[in-house]
Order: C-alpha cells, then structure tokens, then sequence
C-alpha cells in the first residue's frame, strides 16, 4: 500500500528561549488538552512549550489565549493527517483507476486489489506498468484525490478555519498588550509630571520626605 509523507508536529522537545522568563515547567497548562486515539502527548507538549516559550504570557487573558492558540495549531496539524490518510487509505482507488486504463475492469480490480495488499509480485507488477508508461505514484495519487474531492475541500476549509481562528486569538493578545503597554507608558508619564512639579527637596509628591 502506497505510503503518504505527512505533517508531523515537532518531537523533540526544544530548549526554551532564554529570554522567556516562564520555563515550560513552570506554567502548567490551564486544562488537560484533549488528544484523539493514536495523537502523541509529547509532540502536543512540545509545541504548548514552544508557544510558551516564546510568548511569555503575563496574565491569565494571556494565558487562555496562548492555550487557544496552541488547541488551534494541533488542530490544523489534526486536519492534514486526516488529508494525508485520506489519501492513503484511498490510494488503491487510484491504483485501480490508472490501470484501467490499460486492463480491463476485472483486471484491474483483483491487481488493485492484490497492490493494496502489499503482494510484493503485484507492488512490482503496478511500478514496472506505471515506469512502462510514463506515470508514477503521482498520478496514482492525483486520481485517488480525484475520488474524494468533497472530502479535500471540506478538510481544506476546516485547516483554513482553525488557522484563522488562531491569527485572532495572536491578534487579541497583540490587541491586549499594546493597550496595555499604552495604559503603563500613560502612567510613567503622569508620575513623572507629578515628580517634576514637587517642591524643592521632596521626593514625593505628597511631601514625604
């Protein structure tokens, strides 16, 4: 059976950035993320850590926002494997459909059939077909896609959804910080007023000494 390369999240869990004043260990995750039979926990965690790391929320609006982002790209990574499985799962169709075009239907079907099977006489037999005419796997796998569109375009637009969704959740956060970064330059500037208008020899401006 014909092996698609997936996207795969990163499994190594990375050294956080040493500007990051919140090590990965110590901002334990707001909830248990929740993971579908076979995901893998440890490439979750490591990009929760990544995010993290480079993020550095500073309060809890931060912190859910930095969860939503990180359920949001495991998301879209979700989204491709089920794509790329899709493919595989179906590639016997495509298998059966390019050598149609050189058998007939019954043929066709018990070599599609035996391929999918992984017979290592069929698995040569369908290469040395496609080599003889001038096709590869990839014109296997352009007609398996063929038999699914709906299935593509729907997943297409689930990854395209997700991936909006987390550009809103950083646009918030960019939102949040700027006005928060607007409110504490505002008061550095009052303070500062407040000093420069105190009296000779106070160092406050309510007088204390």
């Amino acid at each position: 059976m014909a092996v698609l390369a997936i996207d795969q999240p990163p499994t190594q869990n990375p050294v956080p950035h040493p500007a990051s004043s919140l090590a990965p260990s110590a901002a334990p995750a707001l909830y248990e993320p929740l993971m579908l039979y076979g995901e893998d926990g440890d490439a979750h965690d490591a990009i929760r850590n990544r995010i993290v790391a480079t993020v550095c929320p500073a309060d809890i609006l931060e912190e859910v926002w930095v969860e939503d982002v990180v359920d949001l790209v495991w998301e879209a990574f979700r989204l491709r494997r089920y794509k790329s499985c899709l493919m595989t799962t179906g590639a016997a169709k495509g298998v059966h459909k390019v050598l149609s075009s050189f058998y007939s239907y019954e043929t066709a079907t018990k070599m599609a059939a035996a391929w999918d099977a992984g017979a290592a006489e069929a698995v040569e037999k369908v290469d040395s077909i496609l080599e003889r005419n001038g096709l590869t796997m990839q014109h296997v796998m352009a007609e398996t896609w063929a038999e699914r569109p709906e299935e593509m375009e729907r997943l297409d637009r689930m990854i395209a959804n997700a991936e909006e969704r987390r550009n809103t959740a950083l646009r918030e956060m960019e939102h949040h910080r700027a006005h928060l970064a607007s409110r504490l330059r505002r008061a550095a500037d009052e303070v500062e007023a407040e000093f420069e208008d105190a009296p000779p020899g106070l160092a406050a401006p309510s007088g204390r000494a």
